[in-house]
C-alpha cells in the first residue's frame, strides 16, 4: 500500500512540476489503490478509459514477486507467452509513456498471474479530444475546471500540497 501512495504522490508532483496541468495528459495507475495485483482486477479498471498520446501508464507493484513484460502481439497477449517480449519491468514502480497511437499488450511475467488475467491491453487514441474535456489526474485531487492563470495556479497549489501530504502518509 505504501508503494501505490507513492506513486500517487510522485505522479500528483510530476502533474504539479510538469506545467502540464492545462494540458489533456492523464497519469493512469494502473489498477488504482491495488495496484499490479492480480486482485486488482486491471479488465474491469481498464474499462471505460480513455488513454491518448502523451499520456502516462504507471504500474506499481512488489518487485521481488512480480515484473511485466510488453508483448508485441494479440496471441501473445491472450497465451501470456512472454518469450520474446518488447520490454520487460522490473523494478516495482514503472512509468510508461504512452508516446504512439496503437495498441500497446502489458503481461504479467508470471506465467500463472498473466493467466488469472493480470495483463492489460491499452488501446492508445491521438492526442486530443473532440469535445472538450477538463484536465484531469486519474488517481487524485480535483484540477481546475477554469483554466485561466490564476485558477491553474489555485489547482497546481492544491496539487501539490495533496503530494506533499501523501510523502507524508507514506513515510
Amino acid at each position: 500500500m505504501a508503494i501505490v501512495k507513492m506513486v500517487m504522490a510522485v505522479v500528483i508532483m510530476a502533474a504539479t512540476l510538469g506545467g502540464k496541468l492545462g494540458a489533456a495528459q492523464v497519469h493512469h495507475v494502473v489498477g488504482g489503490d491495488r495496484g499490479w495485483d492480480v486482485s486488482s482486477d486491471v479488465a474491469s479498471w481498464s474499462s471505460g478509459r480513455s488513454f491518448r498520446v502523451g499520456d502516462k501508464i504507471w504500474f506499481a507493484y512488489a518487485a521481488a514477486q512480480e515484473s511485466i513484460a510488453e508483448v508485441n502481439s494479440p496471441e501473445e497477449y491472450e497465451s501470456c507467452d512472454v518469450s520474446n517480449p518488447i520490454r520487460m519491468y522490473t523494478d516495482g514502480i514503472d512509468g510508461i509513456p504512452l508516446d504512439g497511437e496503437g495498441i500497446r499488450y502489458f503481461v504479467s511475467g508470471k506465467e500463472e498471474s498473466c493467466k488469472n488475467g493480470l495483463k492489460l491491453h491499452v488501446e492508445v487514441m491521438p492526442f486530443g479530444n473532440p469535445e472538450p474535456e477538463k484536465p484531469r489526474v486519474a488517481v487524485a485531487a480535483a484540477a481546475p475546471t477554469t483554466p485561466s492563470g490564476s485558477a491553474r495556479l489555485y489547482g497546481s497549489s492544491v496539487l501539490l500540497l495533496v503530494g506533499l501530504w501523501l510523502c507524508y502518509m507514506a513515510i
